[in-house]
């Protein structure tokens, strides 16, 4: 009979993280690929979108229900800020200084690696918007957007958090397809 560990060593905590955000990638680029080749590329990006922002709002609803909220480590192999690297975010917010969010640089990510390895980049990149959908669910006021990505060819992602237009405020209350808009650099 296996004895059960107490405790797992972070290692292999993080590497088992990773392993389960590579899964929630595969999951994504699945349901996307069959969308598109079911619905014809337009209509099945459209879909794809709609997708994000629903589960933008998902996540958002229940991670005020409950204690569960972003990954602390493993989604993200590290992040860089002010020349000093983190592997565990919340050592980056322990940090006692005002945090310039634009010039964190957030490297490895596990979802990117899989649509890099199927060279799936521009459906990879529709599962980003989950960042300015979950910041809208969060406060329409606000989006969080990307200027720089991994799946556009950058060599880490950033992001940082504008004032929301009318337009896209209502887009994402519609669910309309043009909300793609509120991301420049994923178009």
């Amino acid at each position: 009979m296996i004895e059960k560990q107490e405790s797992v060593p972070f290692e292999e905590a993080f590497k088992q993280v990773q392993v389960a955000m590579s899964r929630l990638a595969l999951m994504h680029l699945a349901y996307s690929q069959v969308l598109v080749e079911n619905f014809g590329e337009e209509k099945g990006k459209e879909l794809i979108i709609k997708s994000i922002m629903e589960y933008g709002r998902k996540i958002e609803e229940y991670s005020k229900d409950t204690d569960q909220d972003s990954s602390f480590y493993g989604i993200h192999g590290k992040y860089v800020y002010k020349g000093k690297e983190f592997v565990d975010i919340r050592d980056f917010f322990s940090l006692s200084e005002d945090i310039d969010f634009p010039s964190l640089e957030i490297y490895d990510c596990s979802l990117a690696k899989v649509f890099t390895y199927f060279r799936e980049e521009e459906i990879g990149k529709l599962y980003c918007y989950i960042d300015a959908a979950r910041a809208m669910a969060k406060n329409p006021e606000n989006k969080a957007i990307h200027t720089k990505c991994i799946l556009c060819d950058d060599d880490f992602c950033q992001i940082k958090v504008e004032k929301t237009t009318e337009k896209e405020r209502s887009d994402f209350q519609n669910n309309d397809k043009d909300w793609k808009e509120v991301d420049k650099i994923l178009l």
